[in-house]
């Protein structure tokens, strides 16, 4: 399967066009953690737009675990989800680089005891989860992003 393809919308926020740009343009070797902080590592994760079709790329905290990765709609804890919660129900194919090369991964949102499991793994990589579901009276949402062969 091919990457993913059509027209790119960037963020309207300044910082995450950014870091995508200069995250793709050195193949993850720059930009690749959060605020310059070496033990908040990120991936860029690239969805289709639910509504508009357009690819949307956002830096996401780097939850990883024998090849799976977790996608956390944390939105810093606020009272909505993040936009690309959205995309990700409605395409669930998603575009994921973790270094040099993107690849295809199908984005699954999880519940019940997998999602407690995805959650605490996510928390002790990034601990800043727990205080963002300390703001929020939504359940934060897990999404399981599994290889697409």
């Amino acid at each position: 399967m091919d990457l993913l393809e059509g027209e790119y919308e960037p963020s309207p926020a300044e910082w995450v066009r950014d870091q995508v740009a200069t995250y793709e343009a050195t193949g993850g070797r720059e930009a690749n953690v959060l605020r310059g902080n070496p033990d908040w590592p990120i991936v860029v994760i690239t969805s289709r737009g639910a509504k508009s079709g357009k690819l949307r790329k956002n830096p996401v905290m780097r939850v990883e675990k024998d090849g799976k990765y977790a996608a956390i709609a944390s939105y810093g804890g606020g009272p909505e989800n993040p936009t690309w919660y959205a995309n990700f129900l409605a395409h669930p194919v998603v575009q994921l680089q973790d270094g040099p090369e993107p690849a295809l991964y199908r984005a699954r949102l999880v519940e019940g005891d997998e999602r407690q499991q995805w959650w605490d793994h996510a928390v002790a990589t990034w601990p800043t989860y727990a205080s963002y579901q300390e703001k929020t009276d939504r359940q934060i949402p897990v999404f399981v992003l599994e290889p697409v062969d």
